[in-house]
């Protein structure tokens, strides 16, 4: 089995040389003591954004990929409501293929830096069976990507200054979709996320520490949500936030289709949001990345038990969190929001 980053397939230039830079400090020391694993080596910062030092192989394929005008991206920080997001788009564009839509996720709506989270060079020799295991899609995102039939959907976690470089310049009629949750809900969703799936060893309150100094994989947070939302008013992004989807799931698919072109009638409606609801979320095979938990689990991967989707509600951390907690999310919250126009 051979891992690549595949061949770039534009010739367009790339930025000046990318910077990268140590984590550093306190953060650094918790990555490594509890965020090391058999396939994720160590994190660095590339132009401020913190990845896995995997990426470095991947930068220039991942800059000079080659968007196609019918693109549909589903943008996010990690645990923002993505799955639900990209599940919605797909089926809205797809005029509600709830068929096509029993194949597995990643496998229609591919995730473009599945590769780079995920070093499996050190493992395969130990694990020749694990090689079997491991799709395309996995091993090799952006060739699996550059070789899909048009259109095309794609996720990402990365900012928008790491996105392709065609998406960046708005040389291309692909459309963006992105979803922004509170940020409190999102850190607690993301601990239970690394815990599960990307072998996260240290506590809540490390964890947290590590979120709120901006070093955690795809961090800063709001950064990343600031970084799309100042695109708002472009014809070509659409701004979601998870809450409205919780408050109004009917009327963020009518808005979603409209921005994707299509026109649902309300039965279709009514059967889209049926689709998406949270049980029938929790327990569709083709969401909920149980096959992915099922082979951690098999080769001890991780260690954490638990679902991929586990509550999809507002407002929980604001129980779960410390007083102390709460209090320090609110301020940071206040402080980076102040002046923008968002809210949560």
């Amino acid at each position: 089995l051979q891992v690549s980053p595949s061949h770039p397939t534009l010739n367009s230039t790339m930025p000046a040389a990318l910077e990268y830079t140590p984590v550093g400090g306190d953060c650094q020391d918790l990555l490594d003591r509890h965020f090391v694993t058999v396939f994720r080596h160590g994190y660095l910062r590339c132009q401020g954004t913190v990845l896995p030092v995997y990426y470095k192989q991947f930068a220039e394929a991942i800059l000079n990929l080659e968007v196609r005008d019918d693109d549909v991206w589903v943008c996010s920080f990690p645990k923002a409501g993505t799955t639900w997001t990209q599940e919605m788009v797909w089926c809205i564009a797809k005029d509600l293929d709830f068929e096509g839509a029993q194949v597995k996720l990643p496998e229609r709506f591919p995730f473009l830096e599945h590769t780079m989270l995920f070093d499996y060079e050190k493992v395969l020799p130990m694990l020749p069976d694990f090689c079997q295991e491991i799709p395309r899609f996995v091993r090799d995102a952006v060739g699996y990507i550059n070789d899909l039939p048009s259109p095309r959907f794609i996720k990402s976690h990365l900012p928008f200054h790491l996105l392709p470089l065609q998406l960046q310049r708005g040389l291309t009629g692909a459309k963006i979709v992105y979803i922004a949750r509170d940020v409190k809900d999102t850190c607690l969703s993301y601990f239970h996320h690394c815990k599960l799936l990307e072998g996260y060893k240290g506590s809540f309150h490390e964890f947290a520490t590590l979120f709120i100094n901006d070093s955690l994989c795809f961090a800063p947070f709001w950064e990343h949500v600031l970084g799309y939302w100042k695109r708002r008013e472009d014809p070509n992004l659409l701004f979601l936030k998870f809450q409205e989807l919780k408050k109004d799931l009917p009327a963020v698919v009518r808005r979603t289709a409209e921005f994707l072109g299509k026109d649902l009638t309300d039965k279709q409606v009514n059967s889209l949001c049926d689709h998406l609801s949270f049980e029938k979320m929790k327990n569709n095979r083709a969401v909920n990345y149980e096959e992915v938990i099922e082979i951690n689990k098999k080769y001890k991967f991780v260690e954490a038990e638990g679902s991929f989707m586990r509550s999809g509600q507002v407002g929980e951390a604001e129980k779960k969190f410390s007083p102390d907690w709460v209090l320090r999310f609110d301020q940071w919250a206040e402080d980076k929001l102040r002046d923008t126009g968002l809210s949560f």
